[in-house]
């Protein structure tokens, strides 16, 4: 039996559409007959009238009648910066071999917290060091850890809370009782002044002092490369009350003195940003003595277009690569600087021209003046953009540094700083969070974040409740009766004076400020630690980090006082943590240096006075 769906002529049935029939796709593909793409990515254009008219719709038929630049003679005038003063300190040279933020950050190695020893593990690394300095002089490494010696924590003591209270530390310093040396001691007794020798107080040959003075000052060497700490006890750049940085450097001009002040340094990345000229900033003999060290240099160079990775192209056909993803740019309607960026590479990216000039570091350079030629062989000069007074706010400019004067002209001139362009920061070793707290009417420090003695970081909150913890476990261990019993009676609530705070929150109060009838400063108080049952006097509750502990431990300790304009709604965050760099010549550069940065906003500590609770409530803590 023949089919009657088989078709014997299939394009004569097509073409008298014999058979009616319903054609469907789900696919379509192409089926490559070869291995070969090379055509296929060939982009082949068949039609060229079809190209040019593209290009007419897309305007590169358009002529303008403007010329490329083709060449550029730039005349500059540089000096180099020479002077630095680090807060209310005498002015400096400035060490070019230094970093700057070598020079301006560094806060000073902490050996004690008030009379507890600090920074174990440091202490522990100085003194292995010394000890392999010293071994091939003589044999006097036990007289060494006898004379520094780590004494063994005495859980009993209150004295030793700050120790014994965690068990890390504790086991830390135990084991290092009378088998390690305590280096850090040494090295503070040395330095302390020129006269001391390391082995006072101990028995050595004669022979054996003058290498051990040789290993002395080898070992100070050693520590001041390891750690760049400045040469105070205290760096003067760092103003407390302020949790700012307040420096400044010169350079001379001609027969005067130009000033760049930076009166408000947060910490972090160091650079122009950071300074604004003062013209009645006082001097720093940058101006005094020795000829001008202006240096004037003109250039010839051709003018080179502004290019980027994946930086669209003006031409049709041409694939750029895929490195820049605009389309992954989400700006927001207020996030300008983001706009900017999108519609210079988009639009005007290729309408920049680059003319490079390479100047020293630690300069103040000026372009004096750039003449342009075209291709039309045109002559152009070129002024500076942001020419005109500072106050101007439609004045353009880009990189240069703002002047505190009022009606005072736009410095055109740009500083090339001895900074870095990348600094590496540890974990805090210490972190405190100023917030204001609108119910209890005041300013908490929370020290979030605190050095342990053996060296290590630890959680603020932790801390205080082991430290309270052992304070407790002292007075159950005392059995002390408390001082006055309870009245016992049949009352379902009693009366709370004060509800407690963690140890950990350090109160600041608002006082008047000296000399002003208005202004309010804040200034650090302090809670007490009331344990039932404690036959001790109550204490207050110090804090631990050195942030808040500043004027707490001089000979004569002093209020600590921060302006109410330091704390805002936002509350600010101070941290405190090791920073490492590499400089021109290779050498590591490591130092202790603050950052302060916005809190998170307000916040409550539950502080609350006159209170009634119910018996159920007052059985807790």
């Amino acid at each position: 039996m023949a089919d009657r769906l088989a078709i014997k002529d299939l394009q004569a049935a097509l073409k008298g559409r014999l058979y009616p029939s319903i054609t469907m796709w789900n696919r379509l593909e192409g089926r490559p007959r070869t291995i070969n793409f090379e055509r296929a990515l060939r982009c082949e254009v068949r039609d060229a009238l079809w190209m040019l008219t593209r290009q007419w719709q897309a305007g590169e038929l358009h002529g303008e009648d403007a010329g490329s630049p083709v060449r550029a003679r730039v005349a500059v005038t540089t000096t180099p910066l020479t002077r630095l003063r680090l807060g209310d300190a005498g002015a400096t040279e400035l060490d070019l071999n230094v970093p700057l933020e070598a020079q301006v950050q560094p806060r000073p190695l902490r050996w004690f917290n008030g009379t507890d020893k600090a920074a174990l593990d440091l202490r522990l690394a100085l003194g292995r060091r010394w000890l392999r300095l010293i071994k091939p002089i003589g044999a006097y490494a036990s007289q060494f850890t006898t004379r520094y010696p780590f004494t063994p924590p005495d859980p009993a003591r209150r004295e030793d809370a700050a120790v014994c209270a965690h068990v890390e530390v504790w086991q830390a310093f135990a084991a290092s009782s009378g088998r390690a040396m305590d280096g850090g001691a040494l090295y503070s007794y040395v330095r302390a002044a020129g006269t001391h020798h390391a082995y006072d107080g101990i028995t050595v040959l004669d022979a054996h002092k003058p290498a051990l003075d040789v290993a002395a000052a080898e070992f100070l060497a050693w520590v001041d490369r390891l750690f760049a700490q400045p040469g105070t006890d205290d760096n003067p750049a760092w103003r407390s009350h302020r949790l700012e940085y307040q420096f400044a450097a010169a350079a001379r001009t001609g027969d005067l003195e130009k000033a760049y002040a930076a009166e408000e340094y947060y910490g972090g990345p160091l650079d122009w940003h950071s300074f604004d000229i003062d013209p009645s900033a006082p001097a720093l003999g940058a101006a005094t003595g020795g000829s001008d060290p202006e240096i004037a240099a003109a250039r010839t160079m051709l003018p080179v277009p502004v290019r980027y990775p994946g930086m669209p192209h003006p031409r049709w056909w041409t694939i750029e690569d895929g490195h820049t993803n605009f389309g992954a740019i989400r700006p927001d309607t207020t996030d300008l600087a983001k706009l900017l960026f999108i519609e210079f590479g988009l639009v005007y990216s290729n309408d920049w021209f680059v003319v490079p000039f390479t100047l020293p570091g630690a300069t103040i350079a000026k372009a004096e003046g750039i003449v342009v030629t075209s291709t039309f062989g045109e002559r152009f000069w070129i002024d500076a953009a942001g020419s005109g007074a500072d106050d101007d706010w439609q004045r353009w400019a880009m990189f240069t540094v703002n002047v505190r004067a009022t009606g005072a002209a736009a410095d055109t001139s740009l500083v090339l700083l001895p900074v870095v362009p990348k600094v590496q920061e540890g974990r805090p070793l210490e972190e405190v969070l100023f917030i204001r707290d609108e119910m209890a009417n005041m300013v908490w420090g929370i020290e979030k974040t605190i050095p342990a003695p053996d060296g290590r970081p630890r959680a603020g909150s932790t801390a205080a409740r082991e430290t309270r913890a052992y304070h407790q476990r002292l007075v159950d261990a005392a059995g002390n009766p408390p001082s006055t019993p309870p009245l016992e009676n049949a009352a379902t609530v009693r009366y709370d004076a004060m509800s407690t705070i963690p140890e950990h929150w350090i109160p600041f109060i608002g006082v008047r400020a000296k000399g002003s009838t208005r202004a309010i400063e804040l200034q650090r108080a302090g809670l007490l630690r009331l344990i039932e049952g404690d036959g001790y006097a109550p204490i207050k509750v110090r804090p631990r980090t050195s942030v808040l502990r500043a004027g707490l431990d001089e000979p004569t300790p002093q209020a600590y006082l921060v302006p109410d304009e330091e704390v805002p709604r936002a509350g600010t965050r101070v941290t405190q943590a090791f920073e490492r760099t590499r400089w021109l010549d290779g050498r590591v550069f490591v130092w202790l240096g603050m950052r302060r940065q916005t809190g998170r906003g307000e916040g409550s500590s539950g502080l609350a006075f006159d209170r009634l609770l119910s018996k159920e409530d007052s059985s807790t803590p």
